[in-house]
């Protein structure tokens, strides 16, 4: 099946919070296990400030490349649309901050989804679709979280990262060209993870474990039906998974080529290495950044994988709950040129790191930011030598007061 005109993604970039704890600090201070560090596979995990929630994120993630646009580009910017597990009120959706605070055109849709972190994979498949009904359009699509209060002392709270990814959707797809009807999708209820309270991140992590294996397997089948000839290996240059924790993607992946190719462990790893790692360099040093883990996973491909040429990769998107999808796009010299215009791989770098101390303060007050707060005043005093070093004068957006539950914010 082919499109009349390429859609997909035109730019991309990602906001990775502004600091970051060490995982293995963590594991200390919390007495864990240290032989379950290694299959985490993480060095380090971003933390947002108590003045920062996913409408910050979003927007110092989208900013930049809406800065970009022309006049007449902005003004055929018709949808935005959040993917978000996030969710700040239970009918005003986050869309409507963040199209404020990017000045965008009021002749516009805009929405806002949940279905866990599979929220920014139905966000980028609606924007699709309403680009390749509309020639000329185009959209922004969101995917931006903010992790609860710490999950203290359980094996949740190493992975619990904070971060957006922004895409503009569009019919010149420099970044990835999306494959027009080959989707696979597989979904269930499962009660595996959840956030049933503002402040509690909650859930199983084996059910979640082998939903997340199940969807995989799954949804690659319906895939590879509606596919003709596809092969797991020989169709993919490269596979990027959802990411909650790099781990996993590599238990992931083993599985996979266990069943659907009965490959050995030693050409599994090597499969692994060459296909799968370039996808991780991101996600080991930020963590679950939840609806955007998966695009974060797109960015490291760009930056750290050998794309000298269009290369195919298949995408897994899973959400708990839950909902899954496989689906495949094109990537090319193109997207390296233009990613790295963002300089991701410093702002990780750039990150200011806690001490323990600092982000046990900076969890209880995170408290404040979160759904339901009727008034508050977000005073950094409490954290004033983080905030300064980490945010002052680097013009992001941050949340200034909550008045009768509007949301008032300003630039750094």
């Amino acid at each position: 099946m082919r499109r009349d005109r390429p859609v997909g993604i035109e730019s991309i970039n990602a906001y990775v919070g502004r600091t970051s704890l060490s995982v293995r600090r963590l594991f200390q201070a919390r007495d864990l296990e240290m032989r379950r560090f290694g299959n985490l596979m993480m060095e380090r995990k971003s933390v947002n400030l108590p003045c920062e929630d996913p409408v910050t994120n979003a927007v110092n993630a989208a900013k930049p490349l809406v800065d970009e646009l022309t006049e007449a580009e902005r003004e055929r910017m018709e949808l935005v649309i959040v993917g978000t597990e996030s969710g700040l009120d239970f009918g005003k959706p986050i869309s409507t901050y963040i199209h404020h605070h990017l000045g965008l055109s009021r002749r516009c849709r805009s929405f806002e989804v949940k279905h866990a972190c599979y929220g920014g994979t139905a966000a980028l498949q609606s924007a699709a679709a309403l680009v390749a009904g509309t020639p000329g359009a185009r959209a922004l699509v969101i995917a931006t979280d903010a992790a609860s209060v710490a999950a203290r002392n359980t094996y949740w709270e190493p992975s619990q990262g904070a971060g957006a990814v922004a895409m503009i959707v569009s019919d010149r797809p420099d970044v990835l060209e999306l494959d027009p009807g080959a989707n696979g999708y597989y979904s269930h209820e499962v009660m595996d993870t959840l956030r049933p309270r503002p402040d509690l991140e909650a859930g199983d992590s084996d059910l979640s474990l082998l939903a997340y294996l199940e969807c995989l397997e799954q949804s690659y089948g319906m895939y590879a039906e509606r596919v003709a000839g596809v092969d797991l290996v020989d169709s993919f240059d490269h596979l990027v998974l959802h990411t909650p924790f790099a781990g996993m993607v590599k238990g992931a992946h083993r599985k996979l080529m266990r069943t659907r190719r009965g490959m050995a462990p030693a050409d599994i790893e090597a499969d692994f290495e060459a296909r799968v790692a370039p996808c991780l360099a991101y996600c080991t040093q930020v963590g679950n950044v939840y609806s955007a883990a998966l695009y974060l996973a797109l960015c490291s491909l760009i930056d750290h994988a050998e794309v000298d040429r269009p290369k195919r990769v298949g995408l897994f998107s899973y959400g708990s709950g839950c909902a899954s999808e496989f689906y495949s796009g094109v990537v090319t010299e193109a997207a390296v040129e233009q990613l790295a215009r963002r300089r991701l791989g410093a702002a990780i770098a750039d990150r200011y790191p806690l001490e323990m101390d600092e982000y046990e303060l900076l969890s209880d007050l995170s408290l404040h930011r979160m759904c339901g707060v009727q008034d508050h005043v977000y005073d950094v005093t409490p954290y004033q030598a983080v905030y300064d070093a980490a945010m002052a004068g680097r013009g992001l957006l941050v949340l200034d007061r909550i008045t009768d539950f509007h949301r008032g914010y300003r630039w750094s």
